[in-house]
């Protein structure tokens, strides 16, 4: 959100995001400023307060944030170790319905209103319910990107009610979905226009195995959905001039590549060696991000590559892979602190980038891979399958097995045994452009698109 926003601000096109202030925002907008006195949102049978928040910032997009203590101010976003916290719906509804509430104030000249996943899938809803007489709410066009379909917000029925909702949306083409209220569907069948984050991805959701239950609502949305794959910011992720990593280099000179390896070998105590493999992981440690594949697999006995796993997660794969690396520890090591900065230098230093996700709706890790020159060994799902070029760029595998794993694994490792077409194959993944500009325009044809969906219906 934050790539495409910006990227739209900076081509000319008035853009307005607005986020809830959650407890992590005061530490990195510390030049917030109240924008007006506080209002009012009703919810149901009960009314809570908020507070409006700005970014004392001309450049990019105006960035606003509502306030609510109680519902924002906390240690996590979405829950904590316990889980999702229990008043999600609550929260969510609130924050949907405060930002309708100042539309007028912060974007009066709104005509397309874009909101993501499930915890703003009631916008569209309360858009042509609640705020339906509105005359700027009435004339906006609204797309829903799906991120990650697999996050769908289910509450029990009565939830409906409790957030304002009128009850006769509670039936199996709106709102219910086994026995349970589900915000995505909702929000997707009220929605000008649905967006998910590759083509690929968006040719899964409409199957019994990508779909994640919604299969069906996706296939009767039909040309209503469209799949565009998400961008990196090409200046953030430049080996040329990243001032995170240990030497520069680019497509011609790739000397500071090598140096970034050896001290990534030294950073994590691994055997020196310019010419041993070495693969990079950079991902949530969940099962989505497929961990039971590379646990399951002997990537180990097969060759004397090394590995470096980065990100946090689930406790069994933490524990999983420090026991690897205890018993490998000139070979494997772990690092769970994850920062953006120890992306940058794993990127840079790795000659190879393991991403054999379950399912991947776009990816990120693989397009900033590529422009460092560490080749991805990937699955051919989703973003993964529309942003590597099999055997030029990268190496797919298909099914979801250990053993198809390792025998990508050992086509990229023949490959990098060739230094001369290893070489033309980083020089070629670091050519890929990745940036905003295509996926933008795509964007903009989606929004006349849901114009026009909505001039149709109004």
């Amino acid at each position: 959100m934050s790539g495409l926003a910006s990227f739209q601000a900076a081509a000319g096109m008035p853009t307005t995001v607005v986020l809830p202030l959650y407890r992590q925002v005061r530490a990195t907008a510390p030049s917030l400023e109240r924008a007006g006195p506080p209002f009012t949102v009703t919810l149901g049978d009960r009314t809570e307060t908020a507070w409006l928040y700005r970014v004392q910032d001309s450049s990019g997009p105006q960035v606003f944030f509502i306030e609510h203590p109680d519902f924002f101010d906390r240690a996590g976003i979405y829950g904590d170790d316990a889980g999702d916290y229990p008043d999600n719906a609550l929260r969510f509804a609130f924050f949907c319905a405060a930002a309708l509430t100042v539309l007028p104030q912060v974007a009066p000249e709104a005509q397309v209103l874009h909101a993501h996943d499930w915890h703003t899938g009631l916008a569209p809803a309360y858009l042509r319910t609640v705020f339906a007489a509105e005359p700027l709410h009435r004339r906006l066009g609204t797309v829903l990107s799906v991120h990650n379909a697999g996050f769908q917000g289910h509450f029990p029925p009565e939830t409906m009610v409790a957030l304002g909702l009128p009850a006769d949306l509670y039936n199996p083409r709106v709102f219910e979905w086994y026995g349970r209220m589900n915000i995505l569907k909702g929000g997707l069948t009220f929605a000008d226009m649905a967006v998910t984050v590759s083509p690929t991805h968006a040719r899964e959701l409409l199957t019994p195995e990508g779909g994640f239950g919604l299969q069906e609502k996706f296939i009767e949305l039909g040309d209503r959905v469209a799949g565009i794959l998400n961008g990196i910011d090409a200046e953030a992720w430049n080996p040329e001039t990243d001032p995170h990593i240990p030497a520069n280099y680019n497509i011609d000179d790739l000397a500071g590549k090598r140096r970034c390896k050896a001290a990534l070998q030294r950073a994590y105590g691994l055997a020196p060696g310019a010419h041993t493999p070495l693969f990079g992981m950079s991902a949530r440690l969940v099962s989505q991000k497929g961990l039971d594949i590379v646990l399951g697999a002997d990537l180990l006995g097969t060759s004397d590559a090394q590995f470096i796993f980065l990100g946090s997660g689930e406790h069994r794969y933490h524990a999983a892979l420090t026991e690897l690396a205890a018993a490998n520890p000139e070979r494997v090591a772990v690092e769970f602190a994850f920062t953006d900065h120890l992306e940058h230098g794993l990127l840079a230093g790795a000659d190879l980038l393991l991403m054999p996700s379950l399912y991947e709706p776009c990816g990120l890790t693989q397009m900033r891979a590529q422009r460092y020159g560490a080749i991805p060994v990937a699955r051919r799902v989703g973003g993964l399958h529309d942003s590597i070029a099999d055997g030029e760029a990268g190496f797919l595998f298909n099914a979801y097995e250990p053993a198809a794993l390792e025998q990508a694994v050992e086509r990229a490792l023949e490959r990098y045994g060739d230094r001369a077409a290893w070489r033309s194959m980083m020089r070629h993944a670091m050519a890929q452009q990745f940036g905003w500009d295509g996926s933008a325009a795509r964007y903009l044809d989606v929004y006349r698109r849901a114009l026009a969906v909505r001039a149709t219906a109004g």
